[in-house]
């Protein structure tokens, strides 16, 4: 794993150096420039060695010094590419570096490149020839790529934090990526921080022309759900075999390293997945898993944990932390994401890659499942939801609502009044944008008090709005697969693990991500996931032979923190944001305190906000 940066334009060297040494977490182990005043082509690259770590120095050139590559992430078929590579004339210097495959496959196949990529990836190449920039992001943006186009530069970065280093590009929040930041609890790919600044999305791949900058951006891959009903005749048991095999072939895939590899392990259904299957390619007793368990029992899931590693034999690290100590990491963790993220469990996330980067430098993980197989609770809601929003008049809703609000509040995860509350207040809004809202920091309706401006839902829910009315899924449950795999997933999930694992050089690679694995989830009728309450229906059965029951009918504990109450006891940060209420964020904080109200996702936010807008913050408990 690495970090990338660079610009064409405006600049000089000392931009360039400013903006890849931000990302030196990205890649400890060296670094390495090019820059031509002559042509303003400046590119910068920071790496974390795991494959080829003698011949993999960047940045890559081809021979005739025309093709030169900067790259972040791997390609688990590079070995295949290389072989259709090798077979159609081009001649390797490296033994097994995937970065030149890259150079290769770019010669051979120009912006094809990107199609056939099985891997997570975010690359920059300097076409000499064409005069050009490419730039492209894997499949679902596992890879982080930022970009800004300002009067004579254009720069690009791994991270919002190296891309605001380059003295052009400003770092002046802006107010609509405030307003959908407090809408989803992180911020939908284009959309960034800043003002001028932008996401290239997952899937996409982006041109730039070195003399006029002129920019073109095109998708080569979409998540879209094509049920294909002829796999219904095959039967459950069959479709159960085909997906064990696919999984089993990604943990292969994704075993190759030059380097230690472990294993998340939280004894979920997904995780333990993948450790089962990984133990059909290594001994078990070689595999490293690791977990991070808590003191407060609703939070801590060690003991199912030590049940899937006793179960595969694996040599198991657990580590129990006090609550309390890691309350104190969170000025930390937060200051360190450059962008905010509404998601507090990112801290424990933390504290596991933490934990893990002592013994290994690559970690399997078991993210995409739940919304691959429809894993999450609002699934569950659904059916009732329809009927409710059909039979409820909105007089009796609002009283409801009222009712809900008197509920005393727990600070217990996931606790039923919660649930309770999250559900009425998506229920608040059109259909459409029911999913964000059951997800959402802050009430749609309640926004006008935070902000100086109205927050209409049509406004900052616009994405998942028109992907639930005009996308092409027909049905309620496919509807929420997709947002959960184009929202949630590409922008909370992949991101949070990926800031938390850089923060500790700490390379993540997501089983369930394989794009043989995610292709036959598109054509597999959502009846397969979701059944009479059942989710995950066929994955339960894929994995019945690999693990104990336990673990295949446990119920699903997401990896979180007593945040609820946590918040009670942070600071009141109230350092002024432009657009924003401070009185009434004050406000929030006492109604939180005196548990008059639950704000705890809007006050998480708010701190995430705080904690990048105002540095001094760091440290502070």
């Amino acid at each position: 794993m690495c970090g990338i940066a660079g610009f064409v334009g405006r600049g000089n060297e000392l931009d360039l150096k400013a903006m890849t040494r931000a990302l030196v977490h990205r890649g400890p182990d060296s670094e390495g420039y090019y820059s031509d005043p002559d042509t303003a082509v400046y590119l910068g690259h920071r790496r974390l060695a795991i494959r080829d770590i003698a011949g993999g120095a960047q940045p890559m050139w081809n021979a005739a010094g025309t093709i030169c590559v900067i790259y972040n992430g791997e390609i688990y078929n590079h070995e295949a590419l290389r072989a259709e590579l090798t077979s159609a004339g081009h001649v390797f210097v490296s033994s097994h570096s995937d970065t030149e495959v890259l150079v290769h496959g770019y010669a051979e196949w120009g912006t094809g490149i990107a199609e056939r990529i099985n891997g997570m990836f975010a690359f920059t190449v300097l076409d000499v020839e064409r005069q050009r920039l490419f730039l492209a992001r894997d499949r679902f943006g596992e890879k982080p790529l930022y970009y800004a186009r300002r009067p004579g530069v254009f720069a690009f970065a791994s991270e919002l934090g190296a891309l605001i280093c380059h003295r052009d590009v400003p770092a002046v929040p802006s107010p609509l990526s405030l307003r959908k930041l407090f809408a989803y609890g992180y911020l939908p790919a284009p959309h960034a921080m800043y003002e001028g600044s932008a996401k290239l999305p997952g899937g996409h791949f982006m041109t730039v022309d070195l003399k006029t900058f002129e920019i073109r951006i095109e998708a080569y891959w979409r998540f879209v759900l094509e049920p294909d009903e002829t796999l219904a005749a095959r039967g459950h048991d069959e479709l159960a075999e085909e997906l064990r095999h696919l999984l089993l072939q990604a943990v292969d895939r994704r075993l190759v390293s030059d380097v230690p590899v472990g294993i998340f392990l939280s004894g979920g259904l997904d995780s333990s997945g993948v450790l089962a299957a990984a133990a059909r390619f290594r001994r078990a007793s070689t595999l490293n898993t690791f977990t991070v368990g808590f003191t407060e029992p609703s939070y801590d899931e060690s003991e199912f944990a030590l049940t899937a590693a006793n179960h595969v034999g694996s040599h198991h690290n657990q580590r129990i932390l006090d609550l309390e100590q890691a309350r104190n990491l969170i000025p930390q963790v937060l200051s360190r994401l450059d962008e905010p993220l509404g998601d507090p469990s990112i801290v424990p996330t933390y504290l596991l890659c933490a934990f893990a980067r002592e013994q290994v430098t690559v970690a399997l993980s078991g993210d995409g499942g739940d919304e691959l197989f429809a894993g999450y609770d609002p699934f569950r809601a659904l059916r009732l939801a329809g009927v409710y929003n059909r039979l409820m008049p909105k007089t009796l809703h609002c009283l409801l609502r009222e009712v809900a609000a008197l509920i005393p509040k727990s600070s217990r995860n996931m606790s039923m009044d919660f649930k309770i509350r999250r559900t009425l207040m998506g229920l608040s809004q059109p259909e459409s944008a029911w999913a964000p809202v059951w997800m959402a920091p802050l009430d749609p309706d309640n926004a006008k008090d935070l902000f100086d401006e109205p927050m209409r839902a049509e406004d900052v829910y616009s994405e998942a709005m028109e992907l639930w009315e005009t996308g092409p899924a027909k049905t309620r449950v496919d509807r929420l697969l997709q947002f959960f795999t184009l929202f949630y997933l590409r922008d909370d999930i992949l991101t949070k693990v990926d800031r938390a694992s850089m923060m500790s050089s700490l390379e993540t690679r997501a089983i369930f991500l394989d794009n043989d694995l995610v292709d036959f989830c598109r054509r597999l009728p959502h009846r397969f996931k979701y059944r009479n309450g059942q989710r995950k229906f066929l994955l339960k059965k894929a994995l019945e032979p690999l693990l104990p029951a336990s673990i295949i009918r446990r119920q699903k504990k997401g990896f979180g923190i007593p945040l609820a109450d946590w918040m009670r006891h942070m600071p009141s940060t109230l350092m002024p944001v432009t657009g924003m209420r401070l009185k009434w964020v004050e406000q929030a904080w006492q109604d939180h305190r005196s548990k008059r109200e639950d704000h705890r996702l809007l006050l998480w936010m708010w701190f995430s906000l705080q904690n990048i807008l105002h540095p001094a913050l760091q440290g502070r408990p």
